[in-house]
């Protein structure tokens, strides 16, 4: 159990703690529904230990005390005063004088202004960002809410603003839409609010807890951006560990097998199943130790419950590839997306991407279409051993062929037989025959009497494949087969006969636990190929469920360098696996967590359905126009400009779900060693 060192959030009385005149700021002298102007004085902001930009300030109306309302105040920068010109005109004057006018207000400096002059000069304006309201509604026991916005303003002269500090800070920046509880026993401490890269003030002040609700994250869809190294794994690893935290506390530790209507959460905010994570881990960073990140692995702790993946063979690690002679559909879709990203649109390698290998329907009970398709798969099992694809041992080549075909193939009489069975080499020589000749007269009067061709279109560009010939006979030779020989191809395929990670995958998942796909080892067309296939994979195998009406439980995704692996933000196609993950992963309880450098290198359609959002630094102004569509993150636009590469790693503005505004934090460290 987490200790949250949180004291009751709930028991704050933000009406009577928040105004506290020790904190006094100023004095509100514009605001409406969006925006506030403040008056401060050097004095004012120095007893408060200044005044950040995106600090959060309370402005309370000071009139009829039936009026039960706060406004949430965020701090953003200079604004003017009607009196600056005559202010700036009198300062330099002073300064052409060679008088000093150092000093605040009501300090024992020796300016050498008068008290009023300098008194005047201490004044100036502050802009800031009305959040919403807290207020209070109900009968003999008020309940206290909050509001995003605010429903009505009074004139301006009539609110006075206080710095939120301490314990009214800790339940601002804690607070939660609907019914969720902040600090309850299932929330998690990710880190503590921080405004600023400096830290004169805040360094001497007690940290305020920072807390994040897993149900935030579970089945929703969250971003980190920033420039490398400044904190995104570590803030990844810090969402899994809540995450697990939270499925520890599930209330049933498998899914049932049949239909019944569970709820996704139990009363107490637990999940009603365990919640399985898997990480595609681009950098070999959660799957490995990592120095550079003092050795924190999330496979450490949670070694028990780790199963890890590579796409090379080394200990500790399961082998990510596929018996393409067996395991057809999936090795044949690796092939396809291989060649897509590879060939374009070359004519003969498009009809073969499109050849159809799934079993008919009535495979069993129509002996013709039994008889092309086995004619079929053959033909592609032989294009697989033609291009150098170990053959798994005893596999034979086995298909219905013609009397009249298996004479005229070779005299050595080796296809003697209407049922064939023979090795692939053989069944090779068999196909070629067959595609050189296929203008005979024995294909013609095939066509004449049974009125279709002897090869349907799939095996044709099957035959084309392998033979390397685009027509019958020998005339104009393509690369055919060689396009799959010697790729990456080869290092997905295992000749062995064991379960395919595609099964295996979603069954481990199902079960709650974790699965890291080392990806750091692969080029990135198998990068591409493996997440695209194992995310598929999942995806059908919710859909399965959520058809059959049975329950699902919660599956996180984690994507680390997401730009290599998601959409390109100009492209439009809805049915991308990641795409459809975005926007119907939520009904399928189904989540994502993804982090890269840049806004603009994701697609906008899964930016759109992004709840969660995590900003650290963004070094250009591209980046930052993109951001200000989103939620209120055009208040820290300046701040997330500048960078400290010394002090500012796990410096972010963070977005929650149910948190209404952006808080600016400071993320925890994740240590793998520590004692939980």
């Amino acid at each position: 159990m987490i200790d949250h060192k949180l004291k009751s959030i709930l028991d704050v009385d933000l009406f009577e703690k928040g105004k506290d005149e020790d904190k006094f700021v100023g004095h509100l002298f514009y605001l409406d529904y969006d925006k506030a102007s403040l008056l401060v004085s050097d004095a004012w902001k120095h007893k408060v230990h200044g005044i950040p930009q995106g600090s959060f300030l309370l402005a309370f109306y000071k009139g009829e005390s039936d009026v039960h309302e706060v406004l949430l105040l965020r701090a953003l920068g200079q604004t003017r005063l009607p009196t600056d010109n005559n202010v700036v005109a009198s300062m330099i004057d002073y300064y052409k004088q060679g008088d000093d006018i150092s000093g605040r207000a009501g300090s024992n400096s020796e300016s050498k202004l008068d008290d009023f002059t300098r008194y005047e000069f201490s004044f100036s304006g502050l802009d800031c960002r009305v959040l919403g309201a807290f207020y209070k509604v109900g009968g003999d026991v008020p309940k206290e809410e909050f509001g995003a916005d605010i429903e009505n303003f009074y004139s301006a002269n009539n609110y006075r603003v206080y710095k939120a500090t301490g314990d009214v800070l800790r339940k601002v920046v804690n607070q939660r839409d609907g019914d969720v509880i902040p600090g309850n026993e299932n929330e998690f401490r990710i880190g503590r609010v921080r405004y600023s890269s400096s830290r004169r003030f805040q360094s001497g002040e007690d940290d305020i807890d920072v807390f994040i609700s897993p149900q935030d994250f579970v089945g929703k869809r969250t971003a980190l951006f920033g420039m490398t190294r400044t904190g995104k794994s570590n803030t990844v690893k810090k969402i899994i560990e809540a995450t697990e935290e939270i499925s520890k506390k599930s209330a049933s530790s498998s899914l049932p097998s049949d239909s019944v209507d569970s709820p996704a959460f139990t009363p107490s905010g637990a999940p009603q199943f365990k919640l399985g994570q898997i990480i595609f881990d681009v950098n070999g960073e959660y799957a490995n130790p990592n120095l550079q990140d003092e050795g924190t692995a999330i496979y450490e702790l949670y070694s028990d419950k780790v199963t890890r993946y590579s796409v090379m063979e080394k200990d500790g690690f399961k082998v990510l590839k596929v018996n393409f002679f067996k395991d057809v559909e999936n090795g044949f879709e690796l092939i396809r997306n291989y060649l897509s990203q590879r060939e374009g649109s070359v004519d003969y390698v498009t009809n073969f991407s499109a050849v159809n290998l799934s079993k008919p329907e009535n495979y069993s009970s129509d002996q013709s279409e039994k008889t092309r398709y086995d004619r079929k798969l053959a033909c592609y099992l032989c294009c697989l051993y033609r291009a150098g694809f170990r053959v798994p041992s005893g596999l034979k080549a086995s298909f219905t062929g013609s009397k009249d075909i298996n004479s005229r193939v070779a005299e050595s009489g080796i296809f003697p037989d209407t049922k064939i069975r023979i090795d692939f080499e053989e069944a090779c020589t068999w196909f070629e025959w067959v595609w050189e000749n296929y203008e005979d007269d024995f294909f013609v009067k095939y066509k004449d009497k049974k009125g279709r061709e002897w090869a349907d279109d799939d095996l044709k560009s099957l035959m084309v494949f392998l033979s390397t010939f685009k027509k019958p006979g020998k005339g104009s030779q393509v690369s055919g087969y060689r396009k799959i020989r010697a790729t990456e191809l080869h290092s997905l395929h295992t000749s062995t006969s064991d379960d395919s990670f595609e099964v295996e995958i979603p069954k481990l998942l199902r079960e709650g636990n974790i699965v890291i796909i080392d990806l750091s080892q692969g080029s990135p067309i198998v990068q591409t190929l493996f997440s695209e296939r194992i995310c598929k994979a999942i995806f059908n195998n919710a859909m399965g469920r959520f058809v059959k009406n049975l329950p699902n439980n919660f599956i996180q995704f984690y994507f680390e360098e997401a730009h290599n692996l998601f959409p390109k933000k100009e492209d439009k196609d809805l049915s991308q696996i990641y795409n459809r993950l975005a926007k119907e992963g939520a009904k399928l309880h189904l989540g994502m967590t993804y982090a890269t450098q840049e806004v603009s290198s994701i697609s906008s359609n899964i930016l759109k359905n992004t709840q969660n959002w995590f900003i650290a630094h963004l070094n250009n102004e591209d980046e930052l126009k993109e951001l200000r569509k989103y939620y209120d993150f055009s208040d820290f636009i300046s701040s997330i400009l500048r960078f400290s590469a010394g002090n500012d790693k796990g410096f972010v503005r963070m977005k929650t779900y149910t948190n209404p505004f952006v808080v600016p934090i400071q993320i925890d460290k994740f240590l793998a060693d520590k004692q939980l």
